[in-house]
């Protein structure tokens, strides 16, 4: 009996192995038909849907906004600043009075000018006097030498005489003429004590205060400056690495960071041919920015244009952010540049891959127009709702960084 017993677990023990056994077999050909069953490559794919949009191909620069006509207005003449008629934000028109100078100095010598004009008249009526008995000495001396009764020594006395009057008579017109421009430099100099508007427009600045002294012996101080804020000029500084895609007449547009909705449209109007030449410098270096005489200076290019401002939103000394459109194209047929693999860039031919009707992935080859940093105009290849690979994931499961070609 118990022989039996033991032979009977015996053999339940066996039956067990054998199940597990088994299921250990079918669990190993499950693992391994799971490993040799290919991975299905769209679940691993980034896709992107083909739609359609704008794409343009633009050169970026920053540049200054600066009224289009302006004039800084000076002193010519010294002496203390007795009125100022003006005040900052004024509309002016030309001719306009906008400050005063004390006139004291100039007045003095204009009045020193005349006076001395006065006596030059007066001794020049006298030596025309002079001039005339002269004359008349000389007539009567050469009719007594005609009738052989007047001494030659006389004669050449009354000759010498009337010359000496004439010339003296020219020494003083000469002296006059030269008063006489004097005194209009003087008068200048007088006029220049009241400064009038040389032209219409806004008084943007004032750099001087009443009864301010001032002094332009060596150059004419800056008072005020009046510009014409009607229209405005971009002063854009573009690289010498894109300045070479710019042409006059170009479209651009440009944004202010005062008005981050706002984009205002121009064209291009002139490149200036040579740099801005650097400021002068203590130890004969150059800066940063300009010209350049040292290997890390950066060689800008100014690139001007015009602007209406009309409604004076635009003001002096505001930066532009300005896309000069060297290409562009609307409501085409565009791709992530991400889904691109050149394959004749000469031709603008390249290779995207796409997921196809049955879930696999197909490799075509597309015609691309315009670009940019992050899109791409396709020309013929692909049509809008069509879905392209632009990356794949990691073992993770998480995308990529797509890195845009530039």
């Amino acid at each position: 009996m118990t022989a039996r017993r033991s032979a009977a677990a015996s053999g339940s023990r066996r039956g067990v192995r054998r199940g597990l056994a088994a299921a250990a077999l079918v669990l190993g050909g499950l693992a391994s038909a799971a490993l040799l069953r290919p991975a299905d490559p769209a679940a691993s794919a980034e896709v992107a849907v083909v739609g359609r949009g704008t794409v343009e191909d633009t050169v970026t620069a920053l540049g200054k906004i600066q009224p289009r006509a302006y004039v800084d207005v000076g002193a010519q003449v010294s002496g203390q600043l007795t009125r100022l008629h003006v005040t900052v934000g004024q509309m002016v028109r030309e001719g306009d009075l906008l400050a005063e100078i004390d006139p004291a100095l100039q007045q003095a010598k204009v009045e020193a000018g005349r006076a001395e004009r006065a006596r030059l008249t007066a001794l020049l009526a006298e030596q025309r006097a002079r001039a005339d008995f002269a004359e008349a000495q000389l007539a009567r001396q050469a009719a007594l030498r005609r009738s052989g009764s007047g001494r030659g020594e006389a004669y050449d006395q009354a000759r010498m005489e009337a010359r000496i009057a004439a010339a003296q008579v020219e020494a003083t017109q000469a002296q006059i003429r030269q008063t006489d421009s004097t005194l209009q430099a003087d008068e200048a100099q007088l006029g220049y004590t009241r400064i009038y508007a040389p032209m219409s427009g806004t008084l943007i600045s004032v750099d001087a205060r009443q009864g301010q002294t001032i002094n332009s012996a060596y150059e004419a101080p800056v008072l005020m400056r009046i510009a014409d804020l009607s229209a405005m000029t971009v002063w854009t500084q573009v690289s010498e690495a894109d300045v070479t895609r710019l042409r006059d007449g170009m479209p651009l547009y440009f944004t202010t960071l005062g008005h981050p909705g706002r984009r205002w449209t121009a064209r291009l109007h002139e490149i200036l041919p040579a740099p801005p030449k650097p400021p002068a410098s203590g130890n004969g270096g150059s800066s940063a920015t300009g010209g350049g005489g040292s290997a890390n200076s950066v060689v800008l290019y100014t690139a001007l244009f015009e602007i209406a401002n009309d409604r004076g939103e635009l003001r002096p000394d505001m930066t532009a952010q300005v896309f000069f459109v060297a290409a562009a194209a609307k409501d085409t047929v565009t791709v992530p540049v991400a889904a691109l693999t050149p394959a004749d860039e000469v031709a603008g031919r390249h290779n995207v891959s796409l997921i196809g009707s049955g879930g696999a992935i197909e490799t075509r080859e597309v015609r691309v127009g315009v670009r940019d940093r992050f899109n791409a105009q396709i020309l013929e290849g692909l049509t809008e709702g069509e879905r392209i690979v632009v990356g794949w994931k990691t073992d993770d499961g998480r995308p990529p960084k797509i890195g845009f070609r530039l």
